[in-house]
């Protein structure tokens, strides 16, 4: 099951990983590899990146966020292509990448010693970017012809555990995931409440949104790290946050939701 139908697809900024994903998944789909083991594989990257960055390893830190990025995309596509969606593998997913972008954050506050509250905000504002994008591109999928619906658009009640997966392990997920998660989709959810409510956004506009999608994040994060500007990244992140400002304003003023029949 694709995430998009073709007539919506669009120029995905944060998915430059996939064709390496894609590439992965095919040499292993004959194995008995799971898309959870590769979700695994992506949280042993996220920590070796974490661990480098504390150790002074910027560059090889940087390398192991864009292999993190390009497994991340690999769990979903295995997910797909072995026709075996799973709760399970979606929220651990989401929970990994919170986990990660958390202790990632944290071990530039400790390197560099810049201000704790700088590093809250950062945090904070690197999780609103991500919540926005996947918020519209959640709602996009769900109104897309055979797109991927494993992701909600309101995470409000437990779903029924999919075949072959435990219905008590997807409730205990489902529980962490909300506590983790659940403040950031209010939060964009009372900027644009009429955004459901949108059948579709135009191309141009969810490729400039992809922006805030957390594998192009983490690009801009590794060529930070490259280039030794390891102590503009909590900044960084703090002020890109003005964009979101555009998006919704542009959203909510040129691209009402009139279209739809409610």
């Amino acid at each position: 099951m694709p995430k998009l139908a073709v007539k919506d697809k669009f120029i995905d900024l944060s998915d430059y990983g996939r064709p390496a994903a894609v590439a992965i998944v095919r040499l292993l789909k004959n194995t008995n590899v799971t898309a959870i083991h590769l979700t695994l594989m992506f949280g042993l990257c996220g920590i070796g990146a974490v661990t480098a960055i504390l150790h002074g390893y910027y560059i090889t830190a940087g390398m192991l966020l864009i292999l993190k990025s390009i497994l991340d995309a690999a769990d979903g596509e295995m997910a797909r292509m072995k026709r075996n969606p799973s709760y399970i593998g979606r929220y651990l997913d989401s929970l990994f990448d919170i986990i990660l972008n958390f202790l990632i954050i944290l071990a530039v506050w400790y390197v560099t010693g810049q201000s704790i509250w700088l590093a809250i905000a950062a945090f904070a504002s690197i999780q609103l970017q991500g919540t926005l994008y996947n918020f519209y591109y959640v709602i996009l999928r769900h109104n897309s012809e055979s797109g991927d619906r494993t992701s909600k658009i309101f995470e409000t009640e437990t779903p029924e555990a999919y075949p072959g997966e435990s219905q008590k392990g997807v409730n205990v997920l489902f529980k962490i995931y909300i506590l983790f998660y659940s403040v950031y989709d209010k939060v964009i959810y009372s900027l644009d409440r009429q955004a459901p409510l949108k059948k579709t956004f135009p191309k141009w506009f969810m490729t400039l949104l992809s922006m805030y999608g957390l594998g192009f994040q983490l690009l801009i994060i590794s060529a930070m790290l490259a280039t030794g500007l390891i102590n503009l990244i909590m900044p960084f992140f703090v002020l890109y946050s003005v964009l979101m400002l555009f998006f919704i304003t542009t959203r909510r003023i040129f691209l009402p939701a009139k279209e739809l029949n409610i």
